[in-house]
């Protein structure tokens, strides 16, 4: 799998001589499969339903991709090569860690947000397949990275150091993922706005700050944690 480019590879970049074939682009393949396994999902998705959708035949999805599973990879790659972007950027990895971590978390939010089919098919993978499997491990260590950012953060002192970093990280990651069950394109919730409003609600919280006061612990508290 591709583990550089951020950007889904169109027919000129793709390798070897499938190229220049009229009717659906190697683009216009992948966007309609990753719709098509979110409907039936992806086990029982086979290159002839593929075909159906796309109105064409199977080997015509065999002039752009050599396998089914090589249309997964492709689709994953564009998700994960989004996220794994942030974390190249410079601005993820110089400067006060609280900055660090508020720019990975509000840039996580814009690529779900415009990437937003592949990464809700990154984020329902079963790990059946060795694609699905080193997908998630990609994924594992994006999130390692952010972990890493969040105990950056609580020793310089910009984190509250009374809530356990995993359960911070946790509570990232999951809040950020959520947004696939009810975000959709195109309406008045701009992917940037929507960065604004978890930056806010994460570092800041809900309560208006006239009424916020000393939170109250519970006498006891046991649980564990598992690795991501």
């Amino acid at each position: 799998m591709n583990t550089t480019g951020a950007d889904i590879r169109d027919d000129a970049g793709a390798a070897g001589p499938r190229t220049g074939r009229p009717g659906h682009d190697r683009l216009g393949v992948l966007a309609i499969a990753v719709e098509t396994f979110h409907e039936f999902g992806y086990d029982a998705t086979s290159m002839g339903i593929l075909a159906e959708r796309l109105g064409t035949s199977k080997s015509a999805i065999y002039h752009h991709f050599r396998s089914k599973e090589e249309v997964l990879e492709q689709a994953l790659d564009h998700a994960l090569g989004g996220l794994e972007a942030i974390l190249e950027d410079s601005r993820a990895a110089d400067g006060p860690a609280e900055g660090r971590l508020r720019f990975v978390v509000s840039e996580a939010v814009r690529v779900l947000c415009e990437r937003l089919a592949h990464v809700t098919l990154l984020l329902r993978l079963r790990g059946n397949t060795d694609v699905e499997r080193e997908a998630l491990e990609r994924r594992r260590r994006f999130n390692a990275a952010l972990a890493e950012l969040v105990e950056a953060a609580r020793r310089e002192g910009t984190l509250r150091s009374d809530i356990d970093p995993r359960t911070t990280t946790r509570l990232l990651v999951g809040m950020i993922n959520s947004i696939v069950e009810w975000y959709r394109p195109g309406g008045p919730m701009t992917p940037e706005r929507l960065a604004q409003d978890v930056l806010a609600v994460a570092f800041t919280g809900i309560r208006a700050r006239e009424h916020v006061r000393p939170r109250e612990l519970p006498a006891r508290f046991s649980g564990e944690y598992r690795d991501f």
